[in-house]
């Protein structure tokens, strides 16, 4: 399902504003990990690291974030 038009007019931000928003309230709940909302966003965890630094933003990490990221980076082919 897409964000209707309507959402987006309605929040007053771009849709890409809008995804931002999203993927950082997911961060917050910790419905999704650092490494999985960086991708989302298309951006390097460093950045998004920055991101979230730039909001005031607490990195939570624990070990499922830890075996998360790991899967990730093997899958990727970088570790």
């Amino acid at each position: 399902m897409l964000i209707s038009d309507e959402v987006v007019k309605a929040s007053g931000l771009s849709e890409e504003e809008l995804l931002v928003e999203l993927i950082l309230l997911l961060f917050q709940q910790d419905q999704i990990s650092l490494g999985r909302a960086a991708e989302l966003l298309n951006m390097s965890q460093f950045r998004f690291q920055r991101l979230i630094a730039s909001r005031g933003i607490c990195i939570h990490y624990d070990v499922a974030e830890l075996r998360e990221d790991i899967q990730y980076l093997t899958e990727k082919g970088w570790l």
